[in-house]
Order: C-alpha cells, then sequence, then structure tokens
C-alpha cells in the first residue's frame, strides 16, 4: 500500500480538481451547446467533484499547518511551531500560494452550489460553464505555477511564522474571507450575464436570477472593506482605518462598480432600460477583481497588504485581458439584443437619478484608479518614483461622495419616468429644510469644517428622506386598517422585505458617513511624555501611567504599560497598550494600541518609543477620534438590512390573509 505525504496528497487533490474542473468545462459547454440533459447533469456533478478535491486539498493544507509539518514548503516558509491554533488556521491565506487556494476553495463552493441549487434555465448551463472557466484558472495557477504542496527532501526544524502584522489580531482571521467572499461571489452575476449574452436573452431574466448572489456578494465586501479598516485601526498604530493604500484601493474598486449596479438594474426591472449598461458594469466589476488581484500579487506596488513579487502577476494579466476581450467582445457581437429600446422620459425620475448616481459611482472608480496606478505608469515611462497620497484621493473623492449622497436622498423619492413639479418641491423643500436646521444646529455646536458639516446637514436630509418614503407607505395603511403605527410597520416589513432592506442600509450608508465626517474631520493626534505615576491631559481626560509590563509566552513577548483614563475625577477605563515582538526570522516590533471605545469619541493609546525595564517614563500617541464607533455600527446595521432583503418574501397565502384582515377591519 503506498503512503502519501501531506505534500503528496495536498498536490495530487489540487491536481485531481483541475482535471475535474477541465472536464466540467469540456462537457458543460458540449451539454450547453447540444442541450443534452445528461451531459450537463454531469457537468454539475463534476463542479461538486471539484469542490471535493479542493476542500480535500484545503483539509490536507490545514493538517499541515496545525501539526507543523514543515515537509510542505509553504508551511516551512509561512508557519512556526508556538503560533496559536487560529494563528496557523489563518497562516493559509497568509501568503500567495495559500491566498490563491483558499480563493479556487471558494469559488468552487460558489460553483457547486449553484449546480446544486440553482433553478433549471436555459441560462443556468452556460453560466455554470464560465464558472468552470474561471475555476480552471485558478486551479490551475494552484496546481502548476504557485503550488503550496511543494515537498522539500531536507525541511527545517521550525518556519519564520507569518507576517507579524497578521497575527497580532484576530481580524485577520476574518477579513481575507470576507473580502474573497465578495470578490468570489460577484463571479456568478458575470457568469449569468455572459450566459445571456450566448443565448441572446439579455433582458432581466439574468438580474432576477442572480438577485441574492450579486447582493450576498456586494455584502460580503463591503462588510470586509470596514474589517479591514477596524484591523488597520486595532493593529498599524496610526489611529486610522483608512490610508488610500493601493491594495485598498484595487479591492474597493469593484464595490463602487458592483454598487452602481446594483442600483441600475432596478432600471432594467421596472423600464427595461440599461441593458447595454447593466452587462457593462457586471463586466467591469468582475475584471477589477481580477485586475486587483493581478496588482496586489506581481509585486508591481509596495503595500503592507501585498503579497510582494510572485511568478503568477503575469498569469493574472493575461487572464484579465483574456477575460476583458472576451466579455467585451461578446457585448460588441450582441450590441443589437442589448441596445435600449425604450429612452429616459426625464433626468427628473427615479431612472434618472440611478443613473446620474452610476456616472458618479464610475467617476469615483476612475479618480481611484487613477491615482492608484498613476506612479506606476510615471515609473515605466521616466524610471522616476512619485507617490499619490491621502490629500489627492481626499480632494477627489469628497466632492463626489457628497453629490452621491445628496443624490440618496431624493432619488428614492422620484416617481418613475417624470417627476411632477408640485410634488418633487414638496418633497425638496422637507429635505432642504431638515438639512438647513442640522446645519445651523451643528455649527452652533463647533462644527465648523466644510465637509463635516455639509455630511451633518445631508445625514438629516437622508433621514427626512426615509421618513417620507416610510410615512408614504404607512400612512394610508393605519387609515385604512385603524392599526397603530408599529403594527403597520411590522406587515409593511414583512411584505416588502426587499425595499425595507434598502431603507436600512441607507440608514446604515447614514451612520457611516457620520463616523467618517466625525473621525477624519475632527482627529486629534498628540505625542505624551509621562512619567510613571504622574498624569497628562488630554481632550479632558486624565492619563495616569500607573505602570510597566512585560509578558512573555511561547512564541512572543509583549511589553507596555499600564495608563488610567479618568474623567471628571472618575477612572472610566484601564488601557494597556503594548509593543509585541513574535519569534522567528521576522522580530520587528509590532505596536498593539488599546482603546477606550465610547459613543460619541475614542481614546486611543499607542505606544510611541521603547518599553524597557529602568525606564521610569513612557511615551504615547493619544488619539481622540470623535463618532469613529459609528464606522462599526453603520456596519453591522448595513450587514443587517442586507441580510433582511435577502429573506424570502412572504408567502401569498400570508398576504392575502394580511389583506384580508385589513379589508374587514
Amino acid at each position: 500500500m503506498i503512503e502519501l505525504s501531506l505534500a503528496q496528497a495536498g498536490t495530487a487533490s489540487v491536481l485531481l480538481a483541475l482535471a475535474v474542473a477541465v472536464y466540467a468545462f469540456i462537457v458543460g459547454i458540449l451539454g450547453a451547446a447540444q442541450r443534452d440533459a445528461r451531459l450537463q447533469t454531469s457537468a454539475r456533478y463534476a463542479s461538486v467533484g471539484v469542490f471535493l478535491a479542493m476542500t480535500a486539498a484545503v483539509a490536507v493544507m490545514q493538517t499541515a499547518l496545525l501539526t507543523d509539518d514543515f515537509s510542505v514548503k509553504y508551511v516551512a516558509e509561512t508557519s512556526i511551531s508556538t503560533s496559536p491554533i487560529w494563528v496557523k488556521v489563518a497562516t493559509m491565506w497568509a501568503a500567495l500560494e495559500g491566498s490563491i487556494l483558499l480563493w479556487a476553495w471558494l469559488l468552487s463552493a460558489y460553483t457547486a452550489l449553484l449546480a446544486l441549487v440553482a433553478p433549471n434555465t436555459p441560462l443556468r448551463a452556460w453560466a455554470l460553464v464560465t464558472m468552470s472557466a474561471v475555476s480552471v484558472f485558478f486551479v490551475s495557477v494552484n496546481g502548476v505555477v504557485a503550488n503550496p504542496f511543494i515537498e522539500l527532501a531536507n525541511p527545517p526544524l521550525d518556519g519564520p511564522g507569518p507576517n507579524p502584522l497578521l497575527q497580532n489580531h484576530w481580524m485577520m482571521a476574518v477579513h481575507p474571507v470576507l473580502l474573497y467572499l465578495g470578490f468570489v461571489g460577484l463571479t456568478v452575476p458575470f457568469a449569468y450575464a455572459m450566459a445571456a449574452l450566448i443565448t441572446k436573452r439579455p433582458g432581466s431574466e439574468w438580474m432576477t436570477q442572480t438577485r441574492v448572489w450579486t447582493l450576498s456578494g456586494w455584502g460580503f465586501l463591503g462588510v470586509a472593506k470596514i474589517a479591514g479598516g477596524w484591523w488597520s485601526y486595532e493593529v498599524l498604530g496610526w489611529g486610522g482605518y483608512w490610508a488610500w493604500d493601493p491594495v485598498e484601493n484595487v479591492s474597493f474598486l469593484p464595490w463602487l462598480t458592483a454598487t452602481a449596479f446594483i442600483h441600475s438594474v432596478q432600471v432594467q426591472e421596472r423600464r427595461r432600460m440599461l441593458k447595454a449598461w447593466n452587462l457593462l458594469l457586471i463586466i467591469l466589476t468582475f475584471a477589477l477583481t481580477i485586475f486587483g488581484t493581478f496588482i496586489i500579487r506581481s509585486g508591481v506596488i509596495s503595500s503592507v497588504h501585498a503579497f510582494g513579487n510572485g511568478p503568477v502577476g503575469p498569469y493574472f494579466l493575461g487572464f484579465f485581458i483574456l477575460v476583458v476581450t472576451v466579455a467585451f467582445g461578446l457585448l460588441a457581437l450582441r450590441w443589437d439584443q442589448v441596445r435600449d429600446r425604450a429612452d429616459l422620459d426625464s433626468v427628473l425620475s427615479r431612472e434618472g437619478s440611478f443613473l446620474l448616481g452610476n456616472v458618479l459611482f464610475l467617476a469615483m472608480t476612475f479618480a481611484v484608479l487613477l491615482g492608484t496606478l498613476f506612479p506606476l505608469i510615471v515609473e515605466a515611462v521616466s524610471g522616476q518614483k512619485v507617490t499619490v497620497g491621502a490629500p489627492f484621493f481626499n480632494q477627489l473623492s469628497f466632492p463626489i461622495w457628497i453629490l452621491i449622497f445628496a443624490l440618496m436622498g431624493i432619488g428614492p423619492l422620484l416617481p418613475w419616468r417624470k417627476a411632477e413639479g408640485q410634488s418633487l418641491l414638496r418633497n425638496l423643500a422637507w429635505l432642504v429644510g431638515a438639512a438647513v436646521v442640522a446645519g445651523v444646529v451643528a455649527y452652533s455646536l463647533g462644527v465648523h469644517k466644510l465637509y463635516p458639516l455639509l455630511t451633518v446637514a445631508l445625514a438629516a436630509y437622508n433621514l427626512a428622506s426615509i421618513t417620507l418614503l416610510l410615512s408614504g407607505s404607512l400612512v394610508p395603511r393605519m387609515r385604512l386598517s385603524g392599526r397603530g403605527f408599529f403594527r403597520v410597520l411590522g406587515q409593511y416589513a414583512t411584505e416588502s422585505r426587499r425595499r425595507m432592506g434598502s431603507i436600512v442600509v441607507h440608514f446604515a450608508v447614514i451612520v457611516i458617513a457620520l463616523g467618517v465626517a466625525g473621525s477624519g474631520g475632527y482627529r486629534v493626534d498628540e505625542q505624551l511624555r509621562i512619567d510613571l505615576g504622574k498624569s497628562a491631559e488630554f481632550q479632558g481626560y486624565e492619563l495616569r501611567a500607573v505602570d510597566r509590563f512585560m509578558n512573555q509566552t511561547p512564541g512572543r513577548i509583549e511589553a507596555g504599560a499600564v495608563v488610567e483614563v479618568w474623567r471628571e475625577g472618575r477612572q472610566v477605563t484601564t488601557l494597556r497598550p503594548s509593543v509585541n515582538v513574535y519569534s522567528g526570522s521576522q522580530t520587528q516590533p509590532v505596536p498593539t494600541p488599546d482603546v477606550y471605545y465610547g459613543l460619541w469619541s475614542d481614546v486611543y493609546l499607542n505606544i510611541a518609543g521603547t518599553v524597557s525595564p529602568d525606564q521610569n517614563f513612557i511615551v504615547l500617541r493619544a488619539v481622540q477620534s470623535p463618532l469613529v464607533a459609528w464606522i462599526w455600527v453603520g456596519a453591522l446595521i448595513l450587514v443587517l438590512g442586507t441580510v433582511y432583503s435577502l429573506l424570502p418574501p412572504v408567502r401569498p397565502s400570508r398576504v392575502r390573509e394580511s389583506a384580508k384582515d385589513v379589508a374587514t377591519v
């Protein structure tokens, strides 16, 4: 009996997955082209086989990491025996080869799920062909170019461990998985869009069948971005959460285009317009996920998030060119079928507001893409190194966000086709009135900077919009049924989950916008030297340096300070900012801030110098970020709204029973 090593078992699993994926792709094409149900069924089951083989590969990798099998090259280069279990698990996606393994596995899971649960429509077969084609690429990268299961003849006794930044906070076990779930999830609507073009069915059918996949992918991607911001806030030590880092930017781009797509599909569903536009948006979204993967994994940029130099850059660039060529070529070939037959009746309409919002989102996408690629273009042309920092992105993005925020309030109140002047003016009067009142109150309370003041005013403007939307739906029901507000609201929320979910998501955006405006506009950053036993004043707080500490555990040395935080003569908390040094070859110290979270502002402390046993003082970086906690709360609300909108609709029998109850009152 032949006994396989973990490296051999992992390689065999990936190669088996590749062979089955190629089979699913070829048989899927034959089955779809010949409309052969048996071949299509075989391709579907093969997609499940790819998932099972990739699951085996992931299980082998996790076994190798958890058992410290340093004969596997990836384990030898990225792991260390003293790491906690959760760090070893997360190490699978801490470097290039493992991250692609995670991507390929999640892609196989999406494809298998689609094969099992998607309705049997003319689009499904070609959508699975597209998903299989993408799977072939990613699995082949793992099997040929970036194999994480290479076996070492002379394995080391231990490894260097993952990047210290990746083992300093549990969020790194969550953030990349959420990000990949978003990227891979958006492959599904792209696959159905390709199926719609191939079968000459570019109507709204493909969007209806992928609504859940699109919203879930968009939701995962949005939450992943905020989770990454929280990781940055809790780990990097600078007291911020978004730095316009190139890797942050390229993962932000598909979220922008996906957001535009989610809004514009409503126009096609309602007015049978923007067919070509929606196909273009979803193609662009998928292409940007591949482009971002190329940027992150090719070594062309330097970033705390990047994977450094690797052999996969040319392959991803080639795949990106192939995707763009095939997808846009197919769109051009089907142009007669995707051209709009209806015209925009008026700019002052719901569809007009969606189209303008799309233009703004694409303007933001272009601005971020230009700022990200500009240094690379300059270096390629002239050899000079230039940087494009946060001021450039802020100056371009803030005005666009303000316009999007303003459009978000009035757009849902506009009717389809054309708005009536009197109704439009009445709604605008309420919105503008709320904005003016909020702006005056905020200014009187000390909010004098332009963009924070505009954000507060527009937050009230959007809250007024939500109030008008709900009142327009609930008040007639209350009058007709004689029921109270909360009973009618509960019934409406149950029957109109998609509408209610979107309202909750828009409310989450308001909360997040206020958090960004407050923390960005009024952030205070100071460096304090405090003798032990003494205190220093910071923004109305008293910081008392009580003691130093040093803890040593297997794999880590932690040194820090104990700081009591007092306010108005009362101790509110004790913070323990520290510096960690992890064992292994990467021994650079990693700051570990400690944060006192508050509803209105945080107190953020980070060690700004060194901590030694003979030192009778500490140097702290103290940051106060007003409303920053609202960003994390807003993210939670966004998740709730997205999940609620994805819940299955209420059964028709229940709708009839509710209507009967109203009629009999």
